[in-house]
C-alpha cells in the first residue's frame, strides 16, 4: 500500500492550492478545477483541497471546532524567514505557540493548522 493524497475541505481549492503552491513550489495536478485543486509532490503524492459548502475552519489551540490532522513540513531557512514568508503568502500565527525555539505552528488560508520545523531539527 502507498499514500497516494491528503486531501483537505476548505471553501475555496483554487486559492488554498495557490497558498501552497507558492509556499512549497509543488505543481499544480493539471486536473485541477473550482471544486477540487490538488499539487503534485514528490514520487506523484497529491495534495488535494476540495470544494465543502458550509465549510467551518478547525480552530487551534482550542479544539471547538476539531483539527483531525495537520500537515508538517520542513524549512531549509531560519524559522523566523520561514514563517515571515508564510505570513506574507497568507498564513496566519495563533496563540499559543507550544516550542516555538523548536518548530512554528501556522494556519493556512483556509484555517487548518500546519507545523514548520527546521530540516536540521526534523533531523535531530
Amino acid at each position: 500500500m502507498k499514500l497516494s493524497a491528503i486531501t483537505l475541505d476548505c471553501p475555496d481549492p483554487p486559492l488554498l492550492a495557490a497558498f501552497y503552491q507558492q509556499a512549497t513550489g509543488l505543481a499544480l495536478h493539471p486536473k485541477s478545477d473550482a471544486d477540487f485543486a490538488g499539487l503534485t509532490g514528490a514520487r506523484g503524492l497529491v495534495i488535494g483541497f476540495q470544494r465543502v459548502d458550509g465549510y467551518r475552519a478547525p480552530t487551534w489551540p482550542t479544539q471547538t471546532v476539531p483539527q483531525q490532522l495537520h500537515l508538517c513540513f520542513t524549512v531549509e531557512e531560519d524559522l523566523a524567514e520561514a514563517e515571515a514568508r508564510l505570513l506574507s503568502l497568507g498564513a496566519a500565527k495563533p496563540p499559543g505557540q507550544p516550542q516555538e525555539d523548536r518548530w512554528r505552528v501556522l494556519t493556512d488560508p483556509a484555517g487548518h493548522p500546519f507545523c514548520i520545523v527546521r530540516a536540521a531539527a526534523a533531523s535531530g
